[in-house]
């Protein structure tokens, strides 16, 4: 195998100001990627932006989620103060999730994404 070294001109190279700020985003992004990986994460969270539900609505909502794939990503969601849960003393217990105000600020992002993959989709299959 051949490796190719890429030379610039000092005008073309990017300025170390430049790369500081590629790799700041590049990091950033990936920590978001990291946070919201996976298939039922966003789901998760899109179910809760339509407000408060309990295990059972989720389950029923999101279309092929397992019981157990649900509980360890709200665990995971939960951990990383995106999503609350709150246990009701009723019998029988009531659990409840919600999105926290730190979750909602998703809100933005996922309308993006929403918007995005909508013209995509438009594009690409042209519906």
């Amino acid at each position: 195998m051949v490796k190719t070294m890429i030379k610039h001109t000092a005008e073309e190279c990017p300025s170390a100001a430049e790369h500081t700020e590629c790799g700041n985003r590049i990091m950033a992004v990936r920590d978001a990627l990291d946070i919201l990986n996976g298939k039922w994460k966003l789901p998760i969270i899109i179910s809760l932006m339509f407000g408060n539900k309990r295990f059972k609505e989720m389950e029923r909502e999101i279309e092929g989620i397992t019981a157990k794939m649900l509980s360890k990503e709200l665990k995971d969601l939960e951990m990383n103060q995106l999503v609350s849960r709150t246990v009701y003393d009723t019998m029988p217990v009531t659990v409840e999730y919600a999105l926290t105000d730190y979750g909602k600020t998703l809100k933005k992002v996922i309308g993006e994404l929403h918007t995005w993959g909508a013209q995509h989709r438009k594009r690409i299959l042209g519906r």
